[in-house]
């Protein structure tokens, strides 16, 4: 995603990212809290060697996404960045009122997110995180 401060937020055992449009500073009815919706890996890619055929690299490939709201205060921010223009469009604060529009919007992230992957391009995002 492009935002100005360029965060990667982190959780605990799980990289996320989200975007500043989409959060709420001061809180609303619902949580009088300040909190972000973000969006992450859930279920990361298995490894893939050379010697696999195409069917199996495919079921291998596949992520599990999760998106979620946020307190700010359970959130860290990092170094990392990613860019994903349409996830804006995608991920709203309505995508939380009825569990279909949830599962719609979890579709699209996970379609982006393989997308990512099978492209080859930040690739440390589709890796676990050791600590």
């Amino acid at each position: 995603m492009t935002c100005a401060c360029a965060f990667c937020l982190c959780l605990f055992p799980l990289l996320s990212i989200y975007c500043p449009p989409l959060h709420v500073d001061e809180g609303t009815k619902e949580r009088g809290y300040g909190h972000a919706i973000v969006a992450g890996v859930e279920r990361y890619p298995l490894k893939i060697t050379k010697n696999m055929g195409k069917k199996r690299v495919a079921k291998r490939s596949k992520v599990k996404p999760f998106i979620k709201v946020i307190n700010y205060n359970h959130l860290m921010p990092t170094r990392y960045g990613l860019e994903l223009e349409t996830l804006k469009s995608v991920v709203t604060l309505d995508s939380f009122k009825e569990p279909s529009q949830r599962e719609e919007a979890k579709k699209a992230i996970k379609k982006l997110f393989e997308e990512r992957y099978n492209s080859g391009k930040n690739k440390w995002f589709f890796s676990k995180l050791r600590f």
